[in-house]
């Protein structure tokens, strides 16, 4: 059966710079092993199946698998999907803002000057780790212990455990060898800097670390961390992949009400059918 399908490429500053996300639309009669395969064939980081939602408040849902496994939230599909729904003729209920049903609950993205953002979603995890697992972290990332500023877990979906040390340049140098679970690593730019922070995120995927172009649920939750701290201000840029030659950027803002919004650039990049 055709599909409609797009390749969105997500937090880009340039095009083909940010992080792409392969998305489905029209995707229902599909099961999770047919997802699963697909998004093993795409071998992106992501790829996200946009279905009718079951949420009454929902505009749509989607289903969001990395080529193993399927993820409760992700940033960069959700923004990817948000636009491939609505360049497909997808109106929002309200107008205002589109609801986005996931397996972590509801999401709201809304229209920004940076392009689409979504609301940061609430942690599951947060608070330091424990002195031993601390100890592994730094030892996997071959980092000086002296030199980490702090180290919490920041889960709001993934798993992610977040490593904050002095400047972007100490981030840059990073090569883990090994890991166990996602990594964020953070370090702040000088003053005057066009992004104010760092961004690197790691994965393993069949026992090989995996780098992130651009990662909206690692941006989210260190916002999280990092605004309520008292680390950084916002609005502030985050700048991410430029380790591995892309240039994502990612705006983060808070409102009136004090959501956090994480957005950036999203552009289609490959539109068409697929036959599944």
């Amino acid at each position: 059966m055709s599909r409609f399908f797009s390749q969105v490429d997500v937090f880009g500053s340039a095009p083909c710079m940010g992080n792409p996300v392969a998305v489905v639309l029209g995707a229902e009669g599909l099961n999770t092993e047919q997802m699963q395969r697909f998004a093993r064939w795409t071998n992106l980081s992501e790829t996200a199946f946009v279905l009718p939602p079951r949420d009454p408040m929902a505009d749509y849902r989607v289903r969001i698998f990395t080529p193993v496994l399927e993820l409760p939230f992700a940033g960069h599909p959700t923004l990817g999907s948000c636009h491939a729904w609505l360049e497909a003729g997808g109106e929002a209920r309200n107008g205002s803002e589109v609801i986005q049903e996931c397996k972590a609950g509801l999401v709201r993205v809304r229209n920004t000057d940076p392009g689409f953002a979504f609301a940061s979603p609430p942690l599951l995890r947060s608070g330091p780790p424990s002195e031993e697992k601390a100890r592994h972290v730094t030892t996997t990332l071959d980092l000086d212990p002296e030199k980490v500023l702090a180290i919490e877990w920041v889960d709001n979906g993934p798993g992610w455990l977040a490593v904050l040390v002095e400047s972007a340049a100490q981030v840059m140098r990073l090569h883990p060898r090994s890991l166990d679970l996602p990594i964020g690593v953070v370090g702040f730019y000088p003053p005057g800097s066009s992004a104010q922070i760092e961004v690197r995120g790691f994965t393993s995927v069949d026992g090989r670390v995996v780098e992130d172009p651009a990662t909206g649920s690692l941006n989210a939750s260190v916002a999280r961390w990092l605004l309520g701290s008292g680390r950084i201000d916002a609005p502030y840029v985050a700048a991410q992949g430029g380790a591995i030659g892309r240039a994502g950027r990612i705006y983060v803002s808070t409102d009136d009400e004090g959501t956090i919004w994480v957005g950036g650039r999203t552009v289609t990049v490959v539109s068409g059918t697929i036959d599944l």
